[in-house]
């Protein structure tokens, strides 16, 4: 039998939101493989479980900076220990320099430099805990405007990239909109939604329309209708606007594109 870590469990619980207990069982039931793990929590639950990335363990701060010419935008994802340190006003302080120095660097993910690290170790040395950066981005804003939006923890930021003229305060409701939605959104519109995500959901409703007694190409028909459904949930411009739920975002956009969005999370990236 694999031996199941608390660590383990805890990143099963914040994929799902499910209670620590279930998620142990599942990962016993599969050997520790957490992919398959979440998996046989769906077929649990006959496929209503909602997934709660947006509940990914960590503290630290997501900071972001956005040129004064709006030509480029950064991200920056620094990590800490404990939420103490998270709230500290030098870290705070640290992470926003770290994303100035991003922002003056070249386009694509960014590399810890001399400069950062030094930042980094000084705050190191402050508070005696591994202050770590998780990931560093700048984000190229030719022929588009940014907005963006920090959730009051710190925990979570979302930059949008617009193309064309949209409200600012339409803008930033948006960002807010990604921060808060439930399926969170996994692409601009259902074009933009991973394959391995559309592959992984088609893959589940077949075995279980299978597994109801369907035959196999009678599954794969209905598969195609909750595909739909499925497609409106995580696309973006699909999904209801959570201020208004009358409203769908691409209702918000006028004659405005959203070109791309990015949601950062403190912790989703861990193992």
């Amino acid at each position: 039998m694999a031996e199941i870590s608390a660590k383990d469990v805890m990143n099963l619980r914040n994929r799902t939101g499910l209670a620590m207990m279930a998620c142990k069982k599942a990962l016993v039931e599969t050997g520790g493989d957490v992919e398959a793990a979440e998996d046989y929590l769906r077929k649990q639950l006959k496929g209503k479980m909602e997934k709660r990335s947006d509940r990914a363990a960590g503290e630290g701060r997501i900071e972001i900076k956005i040129a004064d010419d709006g030509s480029a935008a950064s991200l920056v994802e620094l990590k800490a220990e404990t939420d103490f340190t998270a709230k500290n006003d030098d870290f705070i302080t640290c992470a926003a320099k770290c994303a100035e120095i991003v922002l003056a660097g070249d386009v694509g993910p960014a590399a810890v430099n001399d400069e950062m690290t030094k930042l980094i170790d000084d705050i190191r040395a402050k508070t005696g805990e591994n202050i770590s950066m998780g990931r560093a981005e700048k984000v190229d804003g030719s022929g588009a405007s940014f907005a963006h939006y920090v959730h009051h923890d710190g925990k979570t930021g979302v930059l949008l990239v617009v193309e064309g003229d949209l409200n600012e305060d339409v803008a930033r409701q948006i960002c807010m909109h990604v921060t808060a939605a439930v399926p969170r959104p996994a692409g601009v519109t259902p074009d933009d939604v991973p394959p391995e995500i559309v592959e992984k959901e088609r893959k589940f409703r077949v075995e279980q329309a299978v597994e109801s007694g369907k035959p196999q190409e009678i599954a794969e028909k209905m598969v195609e209708g909750g595909m739909r459904k499925f497609f409106s949930e995580v696309a973006l411009i699909e999904q209801p606007f959570v201020m208004d739920p009358s409203k769908k975002i691409k209702d918000l956009l006028g004659g405005a594109t959203i070109r791309k969005f990015y949601r950062w999370q403190v912790g989703e990236t861990d193992d």
